[in-house]
């Protein structure tokens, strides 16, 4: 087994090895996850070579180098304002959602035209226009971090998968008896899983476009779901007040998480997969062992429905979006809430943090788009120019580029 090369990876902070066995070229990482800009670097390398034999006596320096540059990366200051670089008309009829490639560099939309449109984030000019749905194209994702295909959820009861290139459609996945809602691929973009009214979700086999397995249990639609990091789990969110742990090789269900008196409005797994969070219409957000589907607190202080929940990269913090008009931020592993996001005039509608985790983005019913710094709760910015509620956003992972997605029928790109 022979070392080939270093890779650095800033968020969360990472360094890929890439080795040879057996003649076969493989990857693996090593999670810095509690790194710090003033962290010992070399203890910490010495720390690393106690676990990790490729890292040899050799390579000792160069790792300290590749430590020292993600602390320098983590100490840089950010103070970054965002200006409106163009606001779309993407569509002619409502927009259903929008998402960016891992680079940022395209992004998509979603739409009750029927149809998916691929955007060049740059220069604001269309792509491509996916063509096929029968109903409204409701769930749209690319296979980040690759990002050569898209997947398409409707309301025509199918997904279809397509190349971000030529904008051919691979294969169109029938199975599911009512709206397709929620879809997500697994990060080694071997996997798509589709959620639908119809109280199942499916998973397909990308390269040979079959369904694999037909996760069955809940009681009511589901409307969230997400891989963990390694991609042998997945978990469903239901309006059955339920999330279910799946295991993805055998479609088995591992745990059911219960706890919630309402519907799940998102979960998410964190980076190490093992934790897993979970938002409900009950006011409150839950933190799961997720190897043990033990309930581990409960994070309470909103007044209203929580509408949208999320970890940053690392897996540290925990943000919460409400129907109270708040955001708030809590530490995951002490449960404490250590941020109010306070401002927005109506209900806040989707959250994230950006890649460094030192920023969050909210999305309201009151137009506007909002930065905080999680340190200290502040509202950084206000994005404004929307004339309708605001319900998607998402940053590039660099995180100097922003996209809002409206009801007012536009997508805007801040950078």
């Amino acid at each position: 087994m022979g070392l080939r090369r270093l890779l650095l990876r800033y968020y969360p902070p990472g360094i890929i090895l890439e080795y040879v066995q057996d003649g076969e070229t493989m990857t693996r990482s090593i999670d810095l996850l509690n790194l710090r800009p003033d962290t010992d670097a070399i203890a910490l390398v010495e720390e690393i070579q106690k676990g990790e034999p490729l890292i040899t006596a050799s390579c000792k320096e160069y790792v300290v180098h590749l430590v020292r540059r993600l602390q320098e990366k983590l100490g840089e200051k950010d103070d970054h304002k965002f200006c409106l670089f163009k606001a779309l008309r993407a569509h002619i009829l409502p927009l259903t959602n929008v998402a960016f490639n891992k680079s940022g560099s395209r992004f998509i939309t979603g739409s009750y035209d029927r149809t998916c449109k691929v955007w060049d984030t740059a220069s604001g000019e269309r792509l491509l226009t996916l063509e096929g749905h029968g109903n409204v194209v409701y769930a749209i994702a690319f296979n980040n971090p690759y990002g050569d295909k898209i997947a398409t959820g409707s309301f025509d009861k199918t997904c279809k998968l397509w190349s971000t290139e030529t904008g051919k459609c691979y294969h169109t996945f029938r199975g599911h008896s009512a709206e397709i809602v929620c879809l997500s691929f697994n990060l080694q973009s071997t996997l798509v899983a589709t959620g639908s009214m119809d109280m199942t979700a499916k998973l397909w086999d990308i390269e040979k476009g079959e369904e694999i397995v037909t996760l069955s249990g809940h009681s009511a639609e589901i409307i969230a779901l997400s891989f963990n990091t390694t991609g042998d789990r997945i978990i469903t969110g239901s309006f059955d007040h339920t999330v279910a742990v799946w295991d993805v090789g055998t479609g088995r269900i591992l745990h059911t998480l219960i706890g919630h008196r309402g519907e799940i409005s998102s979960a998410q797994f964190n980076w190490d997969c093992s934790l897993i969070v979970t938002g409900s219409m009950d006011k409150t957000c839950m933190l799961w062992n997720a190897m043990t589907g033990t309930q581990i607190a409960t994070l309470t202080g909103h007044s209203n429905e929580v509408l949208d929940v999320c970890f940053d990269y690392a897996g540290q913090l925990i943000a919460t979006a409400s129907a109270d008009g708040t955001a708030r931020v809590y530490n995951a592993e002490t449960k404490k809430c250590i941020a109010k996001l306070e401002g927005h005039e109506c209900e806040i509608v989707k959250v994230c943090f950006n890649p460094r985790g030192n920023c969050i983005l909210t999305a309201s019913s009151d137009k506007t788009a909002r930065l905080w710094d999680v340190a200290t709760g502040h509202c950084l910015q206000v994005l404004e120019g929307h004339t309708d509620e605001i319900f998607s956003c998402a940053f590039n992972y660099k995180g100097d580029t922003i996209i809002t997605g409206s009801k007012d029928n536009t997508c805007r790109i801040w950078h």
